[in-house]
This record gives C-alpha cells, structure tokens and sequence, in this order.
C-alpha cells in the first residue's frame, strides 16, 4: 500500500506553502466550515488567519453557537443547514462534525466539486473511506484528513531522525494517551484518542501493518472507555496503544526504540518535548562450548533538538488551501485517512473477539 512521502527539505508545510510563487499567493480559495462545537472554533481561527484563504460560510445546527461565533467574524455568513454550503458559491469545506457525519457530508462535498478537508477519524469505516478516497481521485479535489500531530515541529523531527537512520532498526512503537474524559456520545476512546497516536505511527513508521490486536472494557455507558491495541508488523517490530477516559491524570508521551537509538516524546512537556537518547542494547554471542548469548546495555549521552514552533493546525490547514490552489496531494490525504481507518476498524472487531488477532 503506498505511503505517503514527506517531500518538505526543512521546516514546517506551513513554510512550504509560503514559498509558492507570487501567482499563487494572488489565488484566493473560498472556505466554508461545517460544525463549530469542541474543534470546529480552532479551525475556523485558522482559516480565517490564512491569507490566501476566505472564510465564506460557518455552519452548525446550534444557533447559540452560530451567534457566538458570528460576533467574532461579523463578515461570515452562517447557515443552520450544511446543504446551503454545497450550492457553488464555495471552493472548500471543513467537516468539523461528530463522525458519523463525516461520510455523508464529505461525499456530498466532493459530488458538488469541492475540496474537502475533514476531521479526524476520516469516516468510520474503511468501505465509506475508500468511497470518498476514489471519489476525490475522480473529481480531481484535494481530499486531506485533519491528523494534526503530522504537521506538529516534534513528530516532523523525529521523522527526520527515523529518515537519517539514526535510531537504526525500529524495534517497538510505544504510546499512552490518557485523561478524564471528554465521553463522546458516537464514538468510543478508540475511535476518538487512538486516531492521533496511529496516524503518528503511520507517518513515522512507514510500514505495512500486517495485524491489530485489541482489548477494552466498558466502566459508563455503552461503550469502551479505555482500550490497548497493538499493531503487528513483520519481523519483530511492534506498535502498542494505551487510550483511557478515565485517567486521574493526562499524559500524551511515546517511546520509540530503536537498535542504535531510542527517542521518547512527551507532548505535554513545556521544552523539551523530544529527546533521544543514546541508549540500548548490544548482543554477542561468546565462542566458547556453550555459545552463550552476552546482553550488554549501552548508556550514552540525552540530546533534545531544537523543534520548530509553529501552531500544528495553522500548518495544516495553510498546506490544505496550497493543495487545493496548486494541485498538489495532501501529506495527509484520504489514502493515509484509509490507513487509520482500517486499524481502528480491526481494533474494534478485535475487542469484540476478545482480543484475537484481526489480519490486514
């Protein structure tokens, strides 16, 4: 399954996008977002902020909100019915909805020859996915997932790090993403936490999962409030997920291992927030009768590079308005949104199995 490759020199998509040509920036791209409850405000702020961006239209059924919103941005027009943002009068749309509208919304965007930019999980399941995947390939629009953490200065570094083989052999992703709440209504901690650190894991790893396996337990309501997942690929590499509701603490860390070197990422660290470590293990096999394996632990030195600053949704949205003005594919288009996906997908038949091994 091909992957998505990061083609950016240095720097952030955000600095990409500022360097297209005086012919671009004079291009204007017409937004309207869909949904302003929890995440839709961040990114109307930043679409709003883009200058080669014009936030045309804010939707939502709430009023309340609508009102609220409207007093911040008097010249955007608002709509209670998201129908009225597909009449041609827009270039784009943001989806920032519950998941179950991702789907019907999208494909009703795409259909009337829009962009389409839409939050995370893409849809849920993987055969609405593939719909809008081949769907946006045959009106030619740009169709990119909002998964964030892609675009943030840490996990680009350490994409940079895994690419200049500096970790050596990958040998285990490792991930908690934990706190008290937010309980979603239609969605589970898997399908609402798990998204985040899997499509971090997509974009690091660049490899082929070959199985999921999860377990998960629900303590309120009808649906699973903390799960632990792992992806399995081949050979010995292995990717675990921790996601909690109901955690008396947050934490957002992942710790990835490495033969040579390891590197842990706590995003919830004010500086700092990557450090590798020049730590690990050495094997030798000794020449005598027994032909013993010798483990012998390696501790060097703790670097923390320098991380670039720049807001991860602005650099998100900014590289969205450069595709759909250029042409160019998202790095994090519906392809990569498949990918996610298809775990979380396999994670939840493999919480309804018990726990067995769901193949890719």
């Amino acid at each position: 399954m091909p992957k998505s490759t990061d083609t950016t020199p240095s720097g952030t998509v955000a600095a990409e996008t500022a360097a297209t040509s005086r012919a671009d920036a004079e291009q204007t791209l017409r937004v309207g977002v869909i949904g302003c409850g929890y995440w839709g405000p961040n990114i109307i702020r930043n679409f709003a902020s883009i200058e080669n961006c014009e936030l045309r239209t804010i939707c939502d059924a709430d009023e309340d909100r609508l009102d609220a919103i409207q007093r911040r941005y008097p010249a955007v027009s608002v709509e209670t019915d998201a129908a009225a943002l597909m009449d041609g009068s827009l270039d784009a749309v943001a989806i920032c909805t519950p998941i179950r509208f991702h789907y019907p919304m999208a494909k009703a965007a795409l259909e009337a020859g829009m962009h389409v930019f839409v939050e995370k999980p893409m849809t849920d399941s993987s055969a609405t996915a593939r719909e809008l995947v081949e769907l946006a390939a045959d009106k030619k629009r740009a169709l990119m997932v909002d998964h964030t953490f892609v675009y943030s200065g840490p996990v680009r570094k350490i994409r940079s790090i895994i690419d200049d083989g500096q970790l050596g052999d990958l040998l285990y992703f490792d991930s908690v993403r934990i706190n008290l709440g937010l309980f979603q209504q239609d969605a589970n901690v898997v399908w609402d936490l798990a998204p985040h650190d899997v499509s971090i894991m997509d974009y690091l790893l660049q490899r082929e999962p070959k199985g999921v396996s999860a377990i998960g337990s629900v303590h309120f309501g009808d649906q699973e409030d903390m799960a632990y997942m792992t992806v399995r690929f081949d050979g010995p590499l292995l990717a675990h997920f921790h996601v909690n509701w109901l955690a008396p603490v947050k934490i957002r860390k992942t710790v990835i291992g490495g033969s040579q070197q390891m590197i842990v990422y706590d995003d919830l660290e004010p500086t700092d927030r990557v450090k590798v470590y020049d730590k690990g293990v050495s094997v030798n096999v000794d020449d005598s009768e027994r032909r013993r394996v010798l483990i012998d632990y390696r501790t060097g030195d703790m670097f923390a590079p320098k991380i670039d600053k720049t807001e991860p949704l602005f650099a998100a949205c900014s590289h969205f308005a450069d595709c759909a003005l250029n042409g160019n594919t998202p790095l994090t288009d519906g392809e990569a949104g498949l990918r996610v996906v298809r775990i979380l997908e396999a994670a939840q038949e493999s919480i309804a199995k018990s726990g067995a091994e769901v193949t890719l």
